[in-house]
């Protein structure tokens, strides 16, 4: 009998149980136990469809539970093209057995319906007698997902700690980058306790030489100009980057913009132009960039282009020509084009509030661009536009904006274009990229979420890629195309013990006002997911995102037996302009909604154990902290704010000059400190410092030119006034967070002594 006509039937069984209508409730009747003992034994002998099986496995095996797009994108990968996800039919244990083995993720050369059977029975998920085409009872199926869930065999005993020290160390050799001939590779590894850059040949047994000697500070990037290493770095954390050259002994180290308090942006390589690159630099204005071309042999500089007070960005053509302006108040925005570099700038695209438009490159011809654009549409999408503004979409997607995009200028092409809905995705456009990908998914056995290009020569044909994941920091290898050699040459952290970390989940929700929030929970590896202690982890931004792969703090505190929850809240980027935008003045209001839903979500799932909440957040993500602990004081036992905002007025009175062209989008997007004075006042956790009992630890880099010294020095003062006592770590040569590797390792440390001693 078919569920849909035995419901039918229980209906009719039950209407005529009751009065028709509320007017006739002095009349009712009870119901015959008897015919509610039938109706229950029929319903457990009614055969499961299809479609009810993939909803309630999704439901039990998966966290996804208010996305119906990621739901749909799961069942699809489970089913493959030989189920039908939404059928009515009813479903056989063949079926089961297939989207389970997919579902656990331990599938390994099954091809037919007997042989996903046999895994099955063999992981013991079914019945040993089980028939492939047996069907199942709604009492069945609750059985076999509740195998399916017990399959790891979690004996809720945890895993051995990991150090700190591990964690948070410098994780070994990484940023590989290769020589333009591809005969070259450099990197960054450790000397003298800091990162410095080194370069080896690719094929030779000569040792890697050094070629830079920074003791005070990280070398924060390098790249290759030709056979040359430029790289990059500031100073205590105040982000004023500069460019250095050096010998490759590293003893003789030039800045090539030694301007003090001035920033340097790069803005092309200038492929094909010996010795010469373009710079942004503020060095004119600190509020804005004019560009200059800068030869990296001399230091000699020329004023290519001035900044007239609003332009946000700039695009050089093939020839090194810049021809391409952003023209910004802030809010609306002209990409402003030109002929000739003697010509004047006319606008060419206008684009309204909310609207962006982000140029790639030029076409080789120089007569067309290729940019990420959502002007007129909600999601960002992969464009071409002529120079007559008519645009040609390339590549969309209806769930997520797309990221980014290979363009080949020997090909010139886009080979493919990038885009995340809960993990990295690619669509090709290049047939030859396309089985390169492929070669390497097979040789590395990975999926492409776990499989990144970091480098290539100019004909594609050589390639530094990377393998990272949820449990995988890192491993480096030097492929060719050509041969299919493919050559290890580091792994990141390899003294970290990847069976005792602990897998990234992405999960959705709703928010209380009808949203699709998406985010991550990472659950300490062989623990029971029931009522853990839980750390909600805002990001930072709030124009951010978090995404899936290896984080080492999240790992630390899943290693330290916590559930870690990652909430991408409305304003976060990648999920569309109107979500974006619907946290327009919404710090500590519905952004915070979304956090709290987010907590309560792991609540009423049972993960979380309600009276072990904590929060622990970095720049916006400690805004958040704080105003979690300020308008939901009952809800947190402990947080940790890191380098955060406590006066919206003060952030935004002492944002860095270069920040200037963007001060009308805060204001549109944070709040007017006139115009919106009440707001900023109402969602300030300054001003309602009285609130606050839960136990707090504050962290902050006395150079941090975003979210100054004065931010955690307000928080600390006013809660100090109280009488309250505040953790406060602050650090004399750091900047928007801890990069020096002893500043990281005490920061972790005390943050875990803290959540311990509160939480545990």
């Amino acid at each position: 009998m078919k569920k849909q006509a035995l419901l039918g039937v229980m209906a009719s069984a039950l209407l005529m149980s009751y009065p028709l209508g509320a007017q006739a409730n002095d009349s009712v009747r009870t119901i015959d136990p008897e015919t509610v003992r039938i109706a229950e034994n029929v319903k457990a002998e009614v055969s499961v469809t299809t479609a009810e099986f993939i909803q309630s496995a999704l439901d039990e095996l998966t966290y996804q539970h208010g996305s119906k797009e990621m739901r749909e994108e799961i069942a699809k990968r489970w089913t493959g093209n030989t189920i039908r996800a939404g059928s009515e039919k009813e479903i056989t244990k063949g079926e089961i057995s297939k989207i389970l083995i997919r579902a656990l993720g331990i599938e390994e050369k099954e091809k037919t319906a007997s042989d996903y059977l046999e895994s099955a029975k063999i992981h013991r998920l079914i019945k040993v007698y089980s028939q492939i085409n047996e069907t199942v009872t709604a009492e069945e199926m609750e059985v076999i997902l509740k195998n399916a869930k017990q399959y790891k065999g979690i004996d809720d005993k945890g895993v051995s700690e990991i150090s700190v020290e591990d964690f948070m160390k410098n994780p070994g050799d990484f940023g590989y980058e290769m020589s333009p001939d591809g005969e070259y590779i450099s990197y960054s590894s450790e000397w003298e306790g800091r990162m410095n850059v080194f370069v080896k040949k690719m094929h030779g047994e000569d040792e890697p030489i050094r070629v830079t000697s920074s003791k005070d500070r990280d070398v924060a990037a390098s790249f290759w100009k030709d056979d040359n290493i430029l790289y990059v770095k500031d100073n205590g954390g105040d982000e004023n980057y500069h460019i250095y050259s050096s010998d490759f002994n590293g003893q003789k180290e030039r800045d090539l913009t030694p301007y003090p308090g001035v920033r340097v942006e790069m803005i092309s390589n200038l492929t094909g132009v010996k010795d010469e690159i373009l710079i942004g630099m503020n060095k004119e204005n600190p509020t804005v960039f004019d560009v200059y071309r800068l030869n990296i042999k001399t230091g000699d500089l020329e004023h290519v282009a001035k900044n007239p007070g609003n332009i946000a960005g700039w695009l050089a053509d093939h020839d090194g020509k810049i021809r391409i302006a952003l023209e910004s108040d802030g809010v609306d925005s002209t990409v402003l084009y030109r002929e000739t570099e003697k010509d004047e700038f006319k606008p060419l695209v206008q684009t309204e509030k909310g609207d962006m438009i982000s140029p790639i490159a030029f076409s080789k011809d120089n007569q067309s661009i290729y940019a990420l654009s959502n002007k007129d549409r909600d999601k960002t999408e992969l464009v071409v536009l002529d120079l007559k503004a008519n645009e040609k979409v390339i590549h969309s997607n209806p769930q997520v904006d797309i990221l980014g995009a290979v363009y080949d200028p020997v090909k010139d092409a886009i080979l493919a274009s990038v885009y995340m809905t809960d993990k990295i995705h690619y669509e090709f456009f290049d047939k030859e990229l396309e089985n390169t990908i492929n070669d390497l998914k097979e040789k590395l056995n990975v999926d492409e979420s776990q499989l990144s290009i970091e480098d290539y020569n100019k004909e594609m044909s050589k390639f530094i890629v990377a393998v990272s994941g949820d449990k995988e920091y890192g491993t480096y290898y030097y492929y060719d195309a050509e041969t299919k050699e493919l050559t290890k040459l580091t792994e990141l952290a390899p003294w970290i013990d990847r069976d005792s970390l602990a897998d990234m989940h992405p999960i959705s929700y709703k928010s209380r006002d009808g949203l699709t929030i998406h985010g991550y929970l990472t659950l300490p590896k062989n623990k029971k997911a029931e009522q853990l202690p839980l750390i909600v982890n805002p990001h930072g931004g709030p124009w951010a995102r978090d995404m899936w792969g290896y984080n080492p703090e999240v790992q630390l505190l899943a290693n330290r037996g916590y559930a870690v929850l990652q909430v991408n809240f409305r304003s976060s980027t990648g999920y569309g302009k109107e979500f974006m935008d619907a946290g327009n003045k919404q710090w500590g209001l519905k952004i915070q909604d979304d956090i709290t839903d987010g907590v309560q979500w792991a609540i009423d799932q049972g993960i979380a154990d309600p009276d072990r909440i904590g929060i622990y957040g970095a720049s916006f993500g400690g805004y958040a902290t704080l105003a979690g602990i300020t308008f939901t004081p009952d809800l947190y036992a402990a947080a940790v704010d890191y380098v955060g905002v406590s006066n919206l007025f003060t952030l935004l009175d002492t944002i860095p000059p270069y920040w200037e062209t963007m001060r009308n989008n805060l204001y549109n997007r944070v709040g007017h400190p006139e115009e919106d004075k009440k707001l900023l006042e109402a969602v300030s956790p300054v001003f309602h410092a009285d609130k606050i009992k839960t136990p707090l630890f504050v962290a902050q880099g006395a150079n941090d030119p975003r979210v100054n010294k004065a931010e955690s020095d307000q928080i600390v003062e006013a809660l100090k006034k109280r009488g309250i006592d505040v953790e406060y770590m602050l650090k004399d040569n750091e900047g928007h967070g801890f990069q020096n590797e002893e500043n990281r390792i005490e920061f972790y440390h005390a943050m875990i002594e803290f959540l311990d001693k509160h939480l545990k």
